[in-house]
């Protein structure tokens, strides 16, 4: 209980903290989707957090309104569940497989329902997500995994 309570903690308050960042038009890198990553290691702990970090961020921070707070949800909660699956199934390159995974459904589903506040064409909305969540899920979190991992099996060398 308590790691779903940090995890949705630390993801609404990077939400807000980060908001301008976070709901742009263009390009949005919300620094928070570093943590996305951490479902592979932590399993449904993470993905509560994550689901509930999302919705409670997005509905202080989101100028996108219910259709964020819901879409936002939905997208993090099955990019997480769908990471923890293929991370832990322990083959060569399952934690880059499972962000790629991440980004890919964050980026289609966010992406999509863009297009109902911007009047960019659609592929251009799922461009300026993806190109966000390599900085902040495919770099950031993959550091952030990396770490934690270390730090949990005491891997230090």
């Amino acid at each position: 209980m308590a790691l779903v309570a940090i995890i949705a903690a630390l993801y609404a308050a990077d939400v807000v903290f980060f908001a301008p960042f976070a709901f742009s038009p263009i390009i949005q890198v919300r620094v928070a989707d570093a943590l996305l990553p951490l479902s592979i290691l932590f399993g449904a702990p993470a993905i509560v957090g994550l689901g509930i970090g999302v919705l409670v961020g997005n509905f202080f921070a989101s100028p996108f309104g219910g259709v964020d707070v819901v879409g936002g949800t939905i997208a993090n909660l099955v990019a997480a569940s769908l990471a923890w699956i293929i991370g832990r199934r322990a083959f060569r390159g399952a934690w880059v497989s499972a962000i790629v995974v991440e980004i890919a459904v964050i980026t289609f589903i966010v992406g999509s329902y863009l297009t109902l506040f911007v009047t960019f064409p659609i592929w251009l909305n799922w461009l300026g997500v993806m190109s966000g969540e390599i900085i902040a899920v495919g770099f950031g979190g993959y550091i952030l995994l990396r770490a934690v991992d270390r730090v949990i099996n005491r891997k230090f060398a």
